[in-house]
């Protein structure tokens, strides 16, 4: 998996803000992936259904909207939106479909779709509808994980260890979250570096290495948090 992101006039670029892309049509994917990055947004895409909902479930809170073709092979759009509903994701969907009569959009929308764009559609309308999606209000539960007596609360981006709150930055609780979700498994320096920081940061410098001292020093004293280094690897959170 890769990001790219670059700066734009969107009110949307902070480069946080991930979009997950659901397309089979490489050129179709590529030219989606140039509007958005050129607006400032980081950009994941994944042209296998099945392989983006396993990516969307195992990492549920990694991206502020999908963009779903309708028209995928194995799997359409429409029934990996309903399933995805089904399994409790909740981030926003847009559908991609070449279809405009009434009907399909309605049932696109019943499906769980936030919203739409029709075929063929310019780089300024794409952008409106994502801009208007991503301005609603987040409607959902806080979603929290539970390690021992550590625990993070995903909405509010809080991070506990017994009674004590550990202050973190948004880098580190970006850092501990990958963790926290997956304990006692090694994490590849790869895997971190994908969820936390855009590609061409990480080749440049040892940010992850001091990221993770840091994050050593903030939980010292709690043992139920022991952070192990696999050498030549990565990481892993110890329960």
């Amino acid at each position: 998996m890769f990001f790219m992101c670059a700066s734009g006039d969107t009110m949307y670029s902070d480069p946080l803000m991930r979009i997950l892309i659901v397309e089979d049509e490489e050129a179709v994917a590529q030219s989606i992936q140039n509007t958005l990055v050129l607006k400032g947004f980081a950009v994941d895409h994944i042209a296998d259904a099945l392989k983006a909902r396993t990516r969307i479930l195992m990492y549920r809170n990694d991206y502020d909207l999908i963009l779903l073709d309708l028209g995928l092979a194995g799997m359409s759009g429409l029934a990996l939106t309903t399933l995805l509903r089904e399994e409790g994701i909740t981030t926003p969907i847009i559908i991609i479909t070449g279809e405009s009569d009434t009907a399909s959009k309605v049932t696109l929308l019943n499906s769980g779709a936030d919203d739409y764009v029709v075929k063929p559609f310019s780089p300024d309308e794409l952008i409106a509808r994502v801009n208007s999606v991503l301005r609603r209000p987040a409607i959902g539960k806080p979603v929290v994980h539970v390690m021992g007596d550590l625990e993070i609360n995903t909405t509010t981006h809080s991070v506990r260890a017994g009674s004590v709150e550990i202050p973190l930055t948004l880098k580190e609780y970006s850092l501990f979250e990958c963790f926290l979700r997956r304990p006692n498994e090694v994490l590849t320096r790869e895997q971190l570096c994908n969820q936390v920081w855009d590609f061409n940061t990480m080749t440049l410098s040892n940010v992850l290495d001091v990221h993770m001292k840091n994050l050593r020093k903030k939980f010292s004293g709690h043992k139920t948090a022991r952070f192990e280094t696999v050498r030549g690897v990565g990481y892993r959170l110890v329960a």
